[in-house]
């Protein structure tokens, strides 16, 4: 049996948003964090060129909680008078708040170890000790860029699963692209995601 080697956190703040595509202008988020959103949380804090880490499963430790939110935009997207006055408009969305998850993963190769070294044990070891001194690549968010969290480290004590959240997503978006390293942007979806108990786990 090929020995698994998983790694996980915590991490909580006092805002989150893991947007659904299909909310369009008026941004909705999701009641818990996407697959490539875990991705990305893993990936600020350790990385490897020929390893990844693969989320395997989130635990809500918090009630889901919406709130109403606005943003300005400066994009490429205005309109041309908005651009050339340099004017930003704004931008309705609904966020979570107050959020706390648990975030599983295990170590898998996305190419062939270097020197025959056990890139995957190597991996897991350098997360751990980054997560533990508190080191990232770049500090991670919780979907939006500016919903930094308020901490992200080992599992604390007191930190617990909200049991009474069950759902059922009719459609959620999985990943964004079509490989876990080096992949074109071609979206997945799955359909009929549960949360049983405070947990949703990542299909393959």
């Amino acid at each position: 049996m090929e020995k698994l080697y998983d790694v996980s956190f915590e991490i909580a703040g006092p805002a989150a948003m893991f947007t659904r595509p299909d909310t369009g202008a008026a941004q909705v988020s999701y009641p818990a964090p996407t697959y490539s959103a875990a991705k990305g949380m893993f990936e600020a804090i350790a990385r490897l060129k020929s390893a990844y880490i693969h989320p395997t499963k989130v635990e809500i430790c918090a009630p889901v909680r919406f709130s109403k939110y606005v943003t300005n935009y400066g994009g490429p997207l205005r309109k041309a008078d908005q651009i050339r006055e340099r004017n930003s408009y704004q931008i309705p969305a609904t966020i979570l708040v107050d959020v706390c998850y648990r975030v599983y993963g295990v170590v898998k190769a996305a190419s062939d170890a270097p020197k025959k070294i056990n890139h995957l044990h190597a991996l897991q070891e350098i997360f751990k000790r980054r997560l533990v001194k508190g080191q990232y690549y770049y500090t991670p968010c919780l979907g939006w860029s500016e919903f930094v969290p308020s901490y992200v480290g080992p599992f604390r004590e007191g930190t617990c699963i909200e049991q009474t959240i069950n759902l059922i997503l009719p459609s959620m978006l999985h990943t964004v692209f079509d490989n876990p390293t080096d992949g074109q942007v071609k979206p997945k979806y799955r359909q009929n995601v549960k949360i049983i108990s405070g947990v949703i786990e990542y299909a393959e």
